[in-house]
């Protein structure tokens, strides 16, 4: 009887320490969070000129009231190519390393985002000005989050959860639950996805301009933080190799 002895490099732990080294190693090369966030900030800052050429507001003594109809025309199909984008970017990435993409959950979700926020829009559009909830008085503090999270902005944080599900990426993850907060809980309560369709802004007396402007600081704000933030992935990424 013959004893062969078993080299380290066939040690069945360290083997598998290997593969998982191995593994994490292409599940961070397959990343592309700065190509989704850098694609995600300029759809951010597009919608600006849209939202201020299509923004309906007639200002009178007692204030202004306004109907944001460029969110409409433009962040739907928006999002559509903007996930499109950013997915068929996973799929090269992922092709050039002969490996597959987990990226269709992402695309879906986003899809499923633009439908949501075409359905608030349309239901408020039609439902709101007859029906002014809590008698129009103070919207409560849960009501403006809700607002906020089906806003185009909060969607895109909800998408971003996922990618960072999708990459198990920590540090992705935790610039989305930053972002989400600043979206929801810091940004002016006077902006808003969803208004009603000729919402009365009784405290603003404002002139045109000027309220338009209050509808831009907010866009200018998150997608200032999505590019920062792409830029920061980038270098990153870019520093790994």
């Amino acid at each position: 009887m013959t004893t062969d002895s078993v080299s380290a490099g066939d040690d069945p732990r360290r083997l598998l320490s290997d593969m998982r080294i191995l593994a994490g190693r292409v599940r961070r090369d397959q990343r592309l969070t700065w190509v989704a966030l850098l694609v995600l900030a300029a759809a951010t800052f597009l919608a600006i000129p849209f939202d201020w050429l299509f923004m309906m507001v007639r200002c009178e003594a007692d204030g202004c009231m306004f109907a944001r109809r460029g969110l409409l025309y433009y962040w739907p199909p928006a999002l559509l190519l903007g996930y499109a984008a950013i997915a068929v970017s996973y799929v090269r990435a992922a092709r050039a390393q002969g490996l597959g993409a987990r990226v269709l959950p992402y695309a879906i979700t986003g899809a499923v985002t633009a439908g949501v926020l075409t359905t608030a829009y349309v239901a408020a559009a039609l439902y709101l000005p007859s029906h002014p909830p809590f008698g129009g008085g103070p919207s409560p503090f849960w009501w403006i989050v809700l607002d906020r999270l089906i806003a185009p902005w909060g969607l895109i944080g909800l998408a971003l959860l996922v990618l960072a599900r999708l990459e198990r990426n920590v540090p992705l993850l935790l610039f989305t639950l930053g972002y989400l907060a600043l979206v929801l809980l810091v940004l002016p309560t006077t902006e808003g996805a969803v208004p009603p369709d000729w919402a009365l802004l009784s405290f603003m007396s404002a002139a045109d301009t000027q309220l338009r402007l209050s509808m831009t600081t907010p866009q200018l704000i998150t997608g200032t933080v999505l590019l920062a933030g792409g830029i920061g992935f980038s270098v990153a990424r870019r520093r790994r190799r």
